[in-house]
């Protein structure tokens, strides 16, 4: 197993990947706490660093740039200053933004959250949720077009922001044979009928499957709705794997230590899209991006995992 993983990781190397969905930017306040406020009973967090990463749909292409993919990300930023440093940020990490589209009606959405002693103390977002206007709409697909037929691999990242509508999965779907991975929402569920393969995490596949708890029934209950591969991810439980022609299997988790989950799934779908396009079967996909997965839920905040993470742990694994 072993040297047919290490081999996979081998094919990664400039696959080329479309990510389409909902970008933002995380801001990590970090800091200490050593006193109560003298105004209301509050902890008072002394800020000593500060960071801004790419998150939402730019950390899944932070992701597959690190694992060694060739990565385009379409989504949609605001007129402001989170749009330039999660535009800066994504240039960085060697993303290629030239579809990411500028809407001065929408702020660039962003999360803050604020850390003491390892701890995150609380987060507040910044964001409009609504669906992208007709014309914005017109001119990410405008975008994304011309560059689906060169395209291994689509992944839709649907944080619900307002960037992936019926109209645009329709319309990728209609212009291209790239398997699609989809990082889900439960109320666009019945927007992603025909996808490769489905990502949710266990709340969101039961809120998808509504009366059902039974993982076993609710997997097989959205393969058969949305006519596609289905892998749940279960936090410490590891991860269920559904397929149309296969039996359920489950993956036990690789985490060692679990210290933030903050875009774990970001890194389990950059992985899949990587690993199918390199030749993998569906079981080694689910087995490279549980690994992937357990590396970065041992960072703090949203991360990414590299090549050469994912190299190492597959042969310490094995």
């Amino acid at each position: 197993m072993k040297d047919k993983l290490l081999g996979l990781l081998e094919g990664f190397k400039q696959k080329k990947i479309l990510v389409v969905g909902d970008v933002m930017l995380d801001v990590y306040l970090f800091g200490d706490v050593t006193r109560v406020s003298p105004e209301a009973p509050v902890q008072v967090v002394r800020v000593l660093k500060e960071a801004f990463i790419p998150g939402g749909a730019a950390n899944v292409a932070s992701n597959v740039a690190s694992l060694g993919g060739q990565v385009f990300v379409a989504g949609v930023i605001g007129n402001d200053g989170a749009g330039v440093s999660l535009t800066n940020g994504m240039l960085k990490r060697r993303i290629d933004t030239h579809c990411i589209i500028q809407d001065a009606s929408k702020p660039t959405t962003k999360k803050t959250r604020i850390m003491a002693q390892n701890q995150q103390l609380i987060r507040y977002d910044h964001e409009k949720d609504d669906y992208l206007s007709a014309d914005v709409e017109k001119m990410l697909l405008d975008k994304i077009t011309p560059l689906l037929k060169d395209i291994d691999a689509i992944i839709i990242s649907d944080y619900a922001k307002g960037v992936i509508t019926k109209n645009v999965l329709d319309s990728i779907n209609k212009l291209t044979d790239a398997p699609i991975i989809v990082d889900p929402k439960p109320k666009h569920s019945a927007w992603y009928a025909g996808a490769r393969l489905i990502t949710p995490n266990i709340k969101e596949a039961q809120e998808m499957v509504a009366g059902e708890n039974e993982i076993a029934k609710i997997g097989n209950a959205l393969v058969g709705q949305l006519g596609a591969d289905v892998l749940i991810t279960m936090g410490e439980r590891g991860m269920g794997l559904f397929q149309k022609n296969a039996d359920y299997s489950e993956i036990p988790t690789k985490a060692k230590e679990v210290y933030d989950v903050s875009g774990a799934g970001d890194t389990v779908v950059a992985t899949l899209a990587l690993a199918l396009t390199a030749g993998a079967d569906l079981n080694s996909a689910a087995l490279l991006a549980n690994h992937a997965a357990g590396i970065v839920v041992g960072k703090i905040g949203t991360s990414s995992c590299s090549l050469d993470q994912l190299r190492e742990e597959i042969e310490h694994a094995y």
